[in-house]
């Protein structure tokens, strides 16, 4: 039974809620908007009173697919949107601090994309999923990408006809990169010597740089390099890496923007394959930690080939099981972490407890960042300012970086 309701603010992940928390997606504040209710969700039927903000998708796939939220906001509202959402995770965790304002990192649009091949009629299609659902959308390209990527779901359709014509579902993810495309497939498991010489002569075919499966490496015929400032990264078959090179660029340059004559010395934790690292070591000495051994391989290959550096040294090392310690800590000038968007609550606890003048703190969740922050502060570090970052453009999720002084008559405590 449909029913009117009135649209009153903007959720974090995009959804309009109604007085009561009633989410509808696609709805905006300020709305009256016919709906069906399904389960404790809201499903929009007609808009009945639009808001001024409201404009047209440019996404012939939006709605059916899950990935974009909000490409029916106008851009100065979206831009409040996102800022808000920063705002409110640090309000929550009673955080005062400057906030800077959004700053925008889409760029050319993702360099990497991961597609869901499934079995429709009988054949390979390769899309993405619905909102809340694992029913696949099948689509042709998806307009956020980069230009780059708009082949990648008749890539991902090809390999599938090759490994079982999408009888097993798959997630393809491709990377653009300089050299050409970048494709990790997973899902299928082992193949046969047989098998990996198809992909080979289908990776040629296709003209891929690289063919993975689940990260074991089929055939490299050119190597998959990014440009990150002067250095060039080689992320592993899957790898981390941030979502738009202009995400990446504004995300270095806050980190290097906290840096000054005194650092010396560098940690980066949660360090991937080195963007920051790369960036940190053309004035300062660089330990890098990470727990991924094949990112710190990349790295190592970026630093052996990026002139100019100072001394950069890597360690594996899992930072949520063993996070360095206040004295491990202590040696450094200042500490950099990037952690994946679960936090580092078990780093930020002994950060709390070192020396370290500065902290720079990256994150795509903004909950998980106030958490930690919240630590760092009660361990006697001021939080001088964060910096919103857009490079997860139409989607619930931002960036932002944070950064950490210690107060020059603080002492250190034991938060554990």
């Amino acid at each position: 039974m449909s029913e009117s309701v009135t649209i009153t603010r903007l959720g974090a992940r995009g959804d309009g809620l109604t007085g009561d928390g009633l989410a509808v997606a696609g709805a905006l504040p300020g709305e009256r908007v016919t709906i069906e209710r399904e389960g404790g969700r809201g499903r929009l039927i007609a808009v009945e009173t639009p808001s001024p903000d409201r404009v047209d998708p440019f996404c012939p796939y939006y709605a059916a697919c899950g990935g974009c939220a909000v490409q029916h906001l106008a851009p100065e509202p979206y831009a409040a949107w996102k800022h808000g959402i920063v705002e409110q995770a640090l309000a929550q965790a009673h955080i005062e601090t400057e906030l800077l304002p959004l700053v925008e990192a889409h760029g050319a649009g993702r360099r990497r994309i991961t597609l869901h091949v499934r079995r429709i009629d009988d054949t390979a299609r390769a899309g993405l999923m619905a909102a809340r659902s694992h029913a696949l959308v099948p689509i042709d390209h998806c307009p956020i990408t980069v230009p780059a990527l708009h082949r990648a779901p008749t890539i991902a359709e090809a390999l599938a006809e090759h490994l079982g014509r999408g009888s097993k579902p798959l997630d393809v993810q491709v990377t653009a990169t300089e050299s050409g495309l970048d494709i990790d497939v997973r899902g299928h498991g082992p193949v046969s010597d047989k098998a990996r010489s198809a992909l080979t002569r289908l990776a040629g075919e296709l003209d891929l740089a690289r063919l993975a499966l689940h990260g074991d490496v089929v055939v490299e015929r050119r190597l998959p390099a990014l440009a990150s400032g002067e250095a060039r990264l080689t992320p592993p078959p899957g790898g981390f890496l941030q979502a738009t090179q202009a995400g990446e660029a504004a995300l270095t340059a806050l980190v290097l923007g906290a840096m000054d004559k005194r650092v010396k010395r560098v940690a980066d934790l949660f360090a991937g394959c080195g963007p920051f690292s790369l960036a940190l070591a053309r004035t300062a000495d660089v330990h890098a930690v990470e727990g991924d051994e094949p990112s710190l391989r990349g790295l190592d290959r970026a630093a052996r080939g990026a002139p100019g550096l100072r001394r950069l040294t890597t360690e594996r090392r899992d930072l949520f099981r063993r996070p360095l310690l206040p004295l491990e800590l202590d040696r450094f000038d200042a500490v950099v972490f990037d952690p994946p968007r679960a936090g580092a609550q078990a780093q930020a606890r002994f950060l709390a407890e070192s020396k370290v003048p500065l902290v720079v703190g990256i994150s795509c969740d903004a909950g998980t960042f106030a958490r930690d922050a919240a630590t760092l502060i009660a361990g006697g570090y001021r939080l001088e300012r964060v910096t919103p970052v857009d490079q997860f453009r139409y989607s619930g999720h931002v960036e932002l970086v944070g950064v950490f002084r210690r107060e020059p008559e603080a002492k250190r405590r034991r938060l554990r």
